[in-house]
């Protein structure tokens, strides 16, 4: 029997195929069954092994059933192998990470609490939106970067004096990070967010150092795209050449590439952390590295 056995859920087969075959591990695959009333019955096909498993599971939409998927194939690797990691490429509900509004449940918190009770020892994930979502876990926690694969994607493009541009102050050491991979300049825009009803307003005034220049708005994650819908329609003003989005995760959530394309944006790129038409970047090299 193998030494490590990689798990795939249904949402991350690609990823957990390419780091198995990397890896020269066994890969472990999952049947789907889903019920008339929405359960799901997983069923497990190929060897686990006794020493180390790796639980390969994207939680994104239809988040709960993915989550739910997730917990269960921890749980059942735990049955057989004495340590269990979970590889959460994307960790759904990484947003929910601390009480912003009186009330509000704190899941990240949640997670932690129910990853640990299905039998993960550690989890592995990429680019999560808030690293103190993480501090809520009470097993280890590794979140590994997807921008040096991002860069590469991009340099590709033969851009013509490069911007990277964040779309949000808070995303300002991203933008600082993906810049210096690049060998470019940086700016973060400013935006404010109404926390009740999600609307979103670019704050900063004219910019001169953008204009004749290709940027990169460069951000985590894209659910709606409102957030880069709106800074793309601001820097068009400014008379810069074309926009160009880099991201890792690419929820793209109801006509979200549609609105982003028809704002001005030249080309979408993220990772396959979240399938789909955008997800050029392939992330399995960096998790093999660092299972």
């Amino acid at each position: 029997m193998s030494e490590l056995s990689i798990i795939t859920g249904k949402s991350s087969y690609d990823i957990a195929r390419r780091v198995s075959k990397k890896m020269k591990a066994n890969l472990v695959r999952s049947q789907i069954r889903v019920f008339a009333d929405g359960e799901s019955k997983i069923t497990l096909s190929g060897k686990i092994s006794e020493r180390k498993s790796i639980v390969v599971q994207s939680i994104y939409p239809p988040v709960d059933t993915n989550l739910i998927h997730a917990l269960s194939l921890i749980s059942k690797a735990k049955e057989t192998s004495s340590e269990v990691i979970a590889v959460i490429p994307y960790m759904g509900y990484a947003r929910q990470d601390r009480e912003f509004l009186s009330g509000e449940i704190v899941t990240m918190k949640v997670l932690g609490k129910l990853f640990r009770g299905a039998g993960a020892s550690k989890i592995i994930v990429v680019d999560i939106h808030s690293k103190i979502g993480l501090g809520h876990f009470p097993i280890k926690t590794k979140n590994i970067s997807a921008i040096p694969e991002l860069v590469h994607h991009i340099r590709d493009l033969n851009l013509k004096d490069p911007l990277v541009i964040s779309p949000d102050q808070g995303g300002k050491e991203r933008a600082k990070e993906f810049a210096k991979e690049l060998g470019s300049e940086y700016i973060a825009l400013e935006k404010k967010r109404d926390r009740k009803t999600g609307k979103v307003q670019i704050k900063t005034k004219n910019l001169g150092e953008v204009a004749n220049r290709d940027l990169i708005l460069v951000d985590d994650m894209i659910s709606t795209g409102g957030s880069i819908v709106k800074a793309t329609q601001f820097l068009k003003k400014q008379k810069c050449r074309k926009v160009y989005v880099a991201c890792t995760h690419a929820l793209l959530m109801n006509d979200a590439e549609k609105r982003i394309r028809k704002a001005g944006v030249a080309k979408i790129i993220s990772t396959n952390t979240i399938p789909g038409k955008t997800s050029i970047v392939d992330i399995s090299k960096i998790i093999a590295k660092v299972i």
